[in-house]
């Protein structure tokens, strides 16, 4: 949460010339209700399952950069299913950050009432052992604006495919 990964994902779709889906917007476009809305009538339980639907959805379609809800990882099938189907970048940033980032946001139903920080810092305890489990990259987001984090993860991806590639069809020797 906060970290970016919306932002960052529209610019890195523009850079690699794919289209970009939203987990959160596709739940949204879905229902035709805002997420809290959908928390408020069917609480995180019934929102994790919407997700999970419209996460198969959006990976079943063709390819995309797509920016999950920061918890589509708690879901074991969606973690089995991001794993298997594409390159998964953790977009990674501290709680001061994410309250810097978020300190005008009231749309997050997670972090409605009570102590943000806190909530922020129990989410990353339970959430970071998850992500590590399915990235195959974590890029720190934190000291960077969107467009910034954007262009220095195209550079990363591009290397990182580039390497990839190269295992895989190894250049001829001379």
């Amino acid at each position: 949460m906060g970290a970016g990964k919306t932002s960052i994902g529209r610019c890195l779709a523009r850079h690699f010339g794919l289209a970009f889906a939203d987990s959160d917007h596709e739940i949204e476009r879905r229902t035709g209700a805002g997420i809290p809305t959908i928390f408020e009538c069917e609480g995180e339980g019934g929102f994790r399952t919407r997700e999970r639907d419209a996460l198969a959805a959006v990976l079943a379609g063709p390819d995309a950069v797509i920016a999950t809800g920061g918890g589509a990882v708690l879901d074991p099938g969606n973690r089995s299913l991001l794993a298997a189907s594409g390159f998964v970048v953790h977009l990674r940033a501290d709680v001061p950050a994410q309250i810097e980032r978020l300190a005008r946001d009231r749309s997050r139903p997670l972090l409605s009432g009570g102590d943000r920080e806190a909530t922020l810092h129990r989410l990353a305890t339970e959430r970071e052992p998850l992500y590590a489990d399915i990235a195959d990259l974590a890029f720190d987001t934190r000291a960077l604006s969107a467009a910034d984090a954007a262009r220095r993860l195209a550079a990363l991806l591009e290397s990182q495919w580039r390497r990839a590639a190269s295992h895989i069809h190894p250049e001829p020797a001379a």
